[in-house]
């Protein structure tokens, strides 16, 4: 019988290595994984319907209250793995690329990428922290090469958890501290109760020494 196993998540580089460590230390003959890159509304839809044994999402100091809401009325519910300082990424050819620190203010006449969620879909399903800041340049997104492209091509700016660690999409890209009071929660959501099998448990071993390591 073929292995099988799935996780959806946002448009984060650090479940993809998970990913990969899981997989590859899986192995077998016979199998078929899926990782799927979703927006928040689907990786919710996904876990809650079974699609997906977890979903790999983040929140904010803003944001964590209202999640929890929508995952408690879906039956779900938010673990966390790590705490981050939110960072701004940006090409390294781009002229604020030396700065040890960058204000949004400082960013205001730069373009502004972030990715798009569905219509109707609530303003904390944003996967970007300080989303709701009010921007006159913004370019949405639904997939993440494209963002990183993107970002290099008009010499834009993301907000990003700014662990870019071992994937080549992104590698454009260089991160710089965020100067903000929020932080983000980085770490994933399955069905309330629910006890995580041996595939889903070795990746949530290999996300959580992930973000222990590299998270700030």
């Amino acid at each position: 019988m073929a292995k099988t196993f799935a996780v959806s998540g946002q448009h984060y580089l650090f479940d993809v290595q998970a990913f990969a460590h899981t997989i590859l230390a899986l192995g077998g003959d016979d199998y078929e994984y899926a990782l799927r890159d979703r927006s928040t509304a689907q990786v919710i839809e996904d876990v809650a319907g079974g699609a997906s044994e977890l979903g790999v999402i983040v929140q904010t100091t803003t944001t964590a209250a209202q999640i929890d809401a929508v995952l408690e009325e879906r039956g779900l519910e938010f673990v966390s793995c790590a705490e981050s300082d939110p960072m701004i990424a940006l090409p390294a050819s781009h002229p604020l690329s030396n700065a040890k620190e960058l204000t949004l203010e400082e960013l205001a006449d730069w373009p502004y990428l972030c990715f798009e969620q569905e219509a109707g879909a609530p303003a904390f399903f944003a996967e970007e922290a300080l989303s709701e800041v009010p921007r006159s340049k913004v370019i949405k997104c639904t997939d993440r090469a494209s963002l990183s492209e993107l970002a290099s091509a008009v010499n834009g700016y993301t907000v990003t958890s700014g662990i870019l660690v071992g994937i080549t999409d992104g590698g454009s890209l260089t991160t710089i501290p965020l100067k903000t009071d929020v932080r983000l929660n980085l770490g994933y959501i399955v069905p309330k109760g629910a006890e995580l099998g041996e595939f889903a448990t070795r990746f949530v071993a290999n996300l959580t020494r992930s973000l222990e390591r590299y998270a700030s």
